[in-house]
């Protein structure tokens, strides 16, 4: 069964900062397998597109902050299993919250039934700085 999960990144704030559509071809998923399918199509996507911005959700090594993104350097193809490992590394060190229908996930092991109005948030916490 195919199932389509609404994906929104958001700021602490509660501000939409993007919003699209993911396709998973199961009824039940681990915050694991979340994170593994968006990193994955992600970066098949920036691959495609062969730009040297890219739009995701984890910043990829070698890369500066631009405005809605990062700029990679030397435009390169990036690889998502690296991707993958940087995004369950800032999952376990409390670097992002994911909310699932609002629930906060706090396992990459949980598991979740989907539905027609899965809705899956993805909050980005920022460090303080300062002393």
């Amino acid at each position: 069964m195919t199932s389509t999960l609404t994906i929104r990144d958001e700021s602490l704030s509660g501000e939409s900062l993007h919003e699209w559509s993911l396709e998973v071809f199961t009824e039940k998923l681990t915050v694991r397998e979340l994170i593994r399918s968006r990193v994955y199509q992600e970066v098949q996507d920036h691959n495609r597109k062969n730009n040297d911005v890219f739009r995701g959700f984890i910043q990829p090594e070698e890369s500066e902050k631009v405005l809605n993104g990062w700029k990679v350097k030397n435009a390169r193809q990036l690889d998502w299993k690296r991707q993958f490992d940087r995004a369950v590394e800032a999952f376990e060190k409390n670097q992002v919250l994911i909310l699932i229908n609002d629930k906060q996930a706090e396992s990459l092991d949980d598991e979740f039934d989907l539905g027609p109005t899965t809705c899956v948030t993805f909050l980005k916490l920022t460090a303080l700085v300062g002393g």
